[in-house]
């Protein structure tokens, strides 16, 4: 075999040069982002389309690789970081995160052994205790006793950790038939997809009937789980939502907590989306009862200016999660883990390998400071507040669920048709965008507020957008 007549890799000056180009690159995509429609308008294998059918045989020039961001890329993009963005929820996406994504892939190590990288797992254990203190979640998550925290890549993941644990505690390694688990009408689809990865049948999902607020009601998780246990069966495991994805709707943790403790059920909360608010010591109300759970989750990456992905999950009592998860093979046997002084994170997670997440969380919360995160949730819960006290002020909109965050759920008087219309005609301008939800069976739409850059005005042009077309609407214009 011939000896390539060129280095196949970058020197490092190759490597400085297009680091600096691409920099330049996101810098330049930043700046203009405003001025972009927010959501992509190409066609179905429209971004195929341009590619070649075949990769290329020679190595081509990196400034080609660059142009085709521009030519290929960018108009098949959807803009989560644009000012105008309202819908789904936010995700983040701040200077110092996209830098430490950088660090993080430059640093290329996997951590799925203390042993393969002693720093990916000792600060991603001190930036998860560092989490739970500016959340005033309580000690027992805290890596100095029996729990712990862990960066996985998403609520779903944590989730399904979550169950998986709480299987272990409940029946071992089986058999899983008498087991039943719970979570409200208005709980997030990846308990459902949880259930069918943990070899559990969808069957065994019971449904908590939910209050006039979208709520869990405690009384029918009672008497769900009495009937089940009268039957024979065994209730293991129950989800509660701090702010459910429809509505923000909050589940009363504390009172669900009681229930489950009468039936020695495993209580996880998901927060994945308002969790980022308990950085506010004003908003901690929202969860009051957490100290109870046996595990909780959040997502830095919706609210707290970490770009996806990143979770923080954190257990009570890791036993179980370690009992479910661990599998160890000759090939990973070494002298720090068999010590049992150190954490390895592979045995707190579905996949072996993992990337180096710490960082970016790192990286954001130093740069920012605790009071720099309150101010930014702050301002965001502001200006989604300001929004609701106009719409349920509107002759022709009605706010329809609780909207104590950064959420709001609304719709036209006149009914589905119109308020589908209505959210038709505000995210044809392309200088805002919005999702939908169905609450009560009505269509409502979402607005959440929440990117880095979004400011007053943003929202003020939002605001301007719905009047105008909700009059049109009514007057027939529009229909």
């Amino acid at each position: 075999m011939d000896a390539p007549d060129r280095p196949l890799h970058w020197t490092p000056d190759e490597f400085r040069r297009h680091g600096h180009e691409v920099v330049e690159w996101v810098a330049r995509y930043l700046e203009g982002l405003e001025d972009r429609p927010v959501a992509s308008s190409v066609e179905p294998g429209w971004v195929r389309a341009q590619l070649p059918p075949s990769p290329p045989e020679e190595a081509e020039p990196f400034a080609d690789v660059l142009a085709d961001l521009d030519r290929v890329v960018l108009p098949g993009v959807t803009h989560w970081q644009h000012p105008g963005w309202f819908a789904y929820f936010p995700t983040g996406a701040s200077g110092p995160s996209v830098l430490a994504d950088l660090v993080s892939s430059g640093l290329g190590i996997q951590g799925m052994l203390w042993s393969t990288s002693p720093a990916c797992t000792e600060l991603e254990t001190h930036v998860l205790d560092w989490m739970a203190e500016l959340l005033g979640l309580p000690q027992r998550f805290r890596s100095g006793g029996e729990g712990g925290g862990v960066i996985q890549d998403s609520a779903s993941g944590a989730t399904l950790c979550a169950l998986l644990a709480a299987r272990w505690r409940a029946a071992g390694d089986g058999p899983f038939d008498r087991l039943r688990l719970y979570a409200s009408s208005q709980a997030h689809s990846s308990i459902e997809k949880a259930v069918r990865i943990a070899g559990l049948h969808p069957s065994q999902l019971r449904t908590i009937a939910v209050d006039d607020a979208f709520a869990a009601r405690r009384d029918s998780l009672a008497a769900l789980m009495a009937e089940d246990r009268a039957a024979g069966l065994i209730p293991f495991f129950v989800v509660a939502n701090v702010g459910t994805t429809s509505s923000t709707a909050l589940d009363p943790v504390g009172a669900l907590a009681d229930v489950c403790a009468e039936h020695g059920a495993w209580l996880h909360v998901d927060a994945a989306h308002a969790g980022a608010h308990l950085v506010v010591p004003e908003l901690r109300w929202i969860a009051d009862g957490v100290d109870r759970a046996d595990s909780f989750c959040m997502n830095p990456h919706k609210r707290l200016l970490t770009n996806f992905d990143c979770d923080c999950f954190w257990v009570a009592d890791r036993a179980a999660l370690l009992g479910a998860l661990s599998v160890l093979p000759e090939y990973l046997r070494n002298a720090a883990s068999d010590s049992g002084a150190v954490i390895d994170y592979r045995d707190w997670q579905v996949p072996l390998g993992r990337r180096f997440r710490a960082l970016k969380l790192w990286f954001v919360v130093r740069s920012y400071g605790a009071e720099g995160l309150r101010q930014h949730v702050r301002h965001q819960t502001a200006l989604a507040q300001s929004l609701a006290a106009r719409l349920a002020a509107h002759p022709l909109l009605e706010v329809v669920a609780p909207h104590p965050l950064d959420l709001v759920c609304f719709r036209h008087l006149d009914g589905d048709a119109a308020t589908e219309a209505l959210m038709a005609a505000v995210n044809a301008s392309g200088r805002v965008h919005l999702t939908h939800t169905r609450l009560g069976d009505r269509f409502v739409i979402r607005v959440a507020v929440g990117t880095q850059a979004t400011e007053a005005r943003h929202v003020d042009d939002l605001w301007s957008l719905l009047d105008h077309h909700a009059g049109r609407l009514a007057a027939g214009v529009d229909r």
